[in-house]
């Protein structure tokens, strides 16, 4: 009996990969466990396990001190050497319990307990096995799939093979043997604790190791690697002697070396580039097989640079859906900003005419006040050309203007860019010109009410002639005040010289007044003459 127990443990522990005695501490905890739960006490048990007999005994343990606090666990050293003469403060005193008389429940607790027990020290094992084997080459077995993952096999464990970590390009089948690198070991994880991947760029480093006796042996050195699994690899090597060739010792004669890598990652793309410490050299090698002009660093601090190609290498420099230049910038570490000649030229010119091009002042501005351009010009906008720029919430976040204020101000800008600056001036200020002339033509009717009771007198043909000319002259003024903004934009815009001829031709269509006869033509006609020089005026 205890032989066959004995054996029985020593197989577990070999199936398992543990060791024997993890597998006796679990039965002898399981015991206890079990024994706990049937006679339903709170006392500290321990099992302890006799390889001679092979029975599990299970003991209570009870520590002598010298002030009791804890019946269930403590006893006092009088009552303690009562039961033993030896007993001293300190001293555990164990009294065996009964196993034989736990039932099948009790049983039942103790399996599940050991179960428990053998498993958490499984995954022990798995975890401080491969925990320092992580970035490791290993061939595993697809064994089945579970959702999108695989699980494959690794000998001792199975492993997780995700979605996120299969090459895009690649179908595995049931029984397929794979070469795929240790990427982590979960130990919180409830299936596999060991994740492989089949996509990360270390299975590429780990490839040229297997195929490249320089860099198995450290004279060619992988310094970095950037992978699109299943499109495309860039590797940098550097070597150690200077006699030794990196790139042709990766490539191997007539390229035997990289081809075999290529047929392992199915038919997936290796550009091998030589490793400099000199950003700008490092970053034209990484573009390749682009022709690169130009590298300026633009920010050492955010590590950008720009990258001025030819007109027909720019396509190729930024690659399919822009790979070449992706892995370029994983490659080296820096973002990458590519730009053909012609781009570059345009932007030098671009930057060349605004510095260069004349700037207008906001009070050149129609209907916009002083007080709406100091807060504009607080907010650092000065010139007209800055202004027409922003957007309508850009100028709302200016303290101090409004929607109503951002429409006015959009308005007086369109103003100034259909009709030119000058014509936009002009347009504001024959506004008040109108204005002017409203206020002008009342005066003018006023004066010429007061001449009218002067002179009554006269005559009623005086007085008709007199009434005439000045509703001739109010409806000129009105029609004048009423006219339309665009219309006033328009005259303004014309040139002076119409405008004076204009004027000189729009002089003699006035109707002129018949006069009467004898003395009523003598009396009306200063009267006309002057209502006519105030409404001119």
């Amino acid at each position: 009996m205890a032989n066959l127990l004995y054996q029985q443990i020593e197989m577990l522990s070999r199936e398992k990969h543990i060791e024997p005695a993890v597998v006796v501490s679990a039965i002898e905890d399981a015991m206890c466990v079990a024994a706990r739960k049937f006679y339903k006490t709170e006392e500290d048990l321990r099992g302890k396990f006799n390889s001679e007999t092979g029975q599990v005994d299970v003991f209570s343990v009870i520590t002598v001190v010298e002030e009791v606090v804890d019946p269930t666990k403590e006893i006092s050293l009088d009552d303690a050497r009562k039961k033993n003469p030896d007993a001293i403060v300190g001293t555990e005193i164990l009294t065996n319990k009964p196993t034989d008389v736990l039932g099948r429940i009790a049983a039942q607790t103790a399996k599940q307990v050991i179960l428990q027990k053998v498993r958490e020290a499984e995954r022990d094992t798995i975890f401080n096995e491969y925990h320092g084997r992580v970035g490791e080459l290993v061939t595993v077995i697809v064994k089945r799939a579970e959702g999108p993952d695989l699980i494959v096999d690794m000998g001792r464990t199975e492993a997780r093979l995700p979605k996120r970590e299969q090459s895009k390009l690649e179908t595995y089948n049931i029984g397929e043997r794979l070469r795929v690198v240790i990427k982590m070991v979960d130990r919180a994880a409830k299936g596999p604790q060991v994740i492989v991947s089949r996509a990360d760029a270390s299975l590429v480093q780990r490839l040229f190791e297997m195929e490249v006796p320089e860099i198995y042996d450290g004279t060619v050195q992988i310094r970095f690697a950037a992978r699109e699994a299943g499109e495309r690899t860039k590797v940098a090597v550097a070597s150690r002697d200077k006699d030794v060739d990196p790139v042709g010792a990766c490539v191997g004669m007539k390229g035997m070396r990289v081809q075999s890598i290529i047929r392992e990652l199915r038919g997936e793309k290796i550009d091998i580039i030589p490793y400099s410490e000199e950003t700008v050299a490092f970053a034209q090698k990484a573009l390749s097989p682009a022709k690169v002009t130009r590298v300026q660093i633009v920010d050492p601090e955010m590590r950008k640079l720009e990258v001025i190609v030819e007109d027909s290498q720019l396509s190729l420099a930024i690659g399919k859906k822009g790979q070449n230049v992706r892995l370029a910038s994983k490659l080296i570490g820096w973002d990458i900003d590519i730009k053909s000649e012609e781009e570059k030229r345009r932007e030098i010119e671009e930057q060349m005419t605004a510095l260069t091009a004349p700037t207008t002042p906001l009070t050149a501005l129609a209907g916009v006040g002083p007080k709406t351009i100091e807060k504009v010009e607080a907010a650092g906008i000065t010139n007209v050309e800055q202004l027409a720029g922003m957007t309508p919430e850009q100028l709302m976040e200016i303290p101090g203007i409004g929607e109503k204020m951002v429409d006015k101000i959009y308005q007086a800008v369109n103003r100034f860019y259909e009709g030119g600056g000058e014509v936009a001036a002009a347009a504001g200020e024959a506004v008040e010109t109108a204005d002017e002339l409203a206020e002008g033509s009342e005066a003018a009717g006023a004066e010429g009410a007061e001449g009218e009771g002067a002179e009554a007198a006269a005559g009623e043909e005086a007085v008709a002639a007199t009434e005439g000319s000045e509703s001739v002259e109010s409806e000129s003024a009105a029609a004048e005040t009423e006219v339309p903004q665009t219309e006033i934009q328009q005259a303004v815009a014309s040139e002076a010289a119409e405008s004076e001829t204009a004027a000189a031709e729009a002089a003699p269509e006035e109707t002129p007044i018949e006069p009467a006869a004898g003395s009523t033509h003598e009396h009306a006609e200063p009267d006309h003459h002057d209502s006519k020089e105030s409404t001119e005026t």
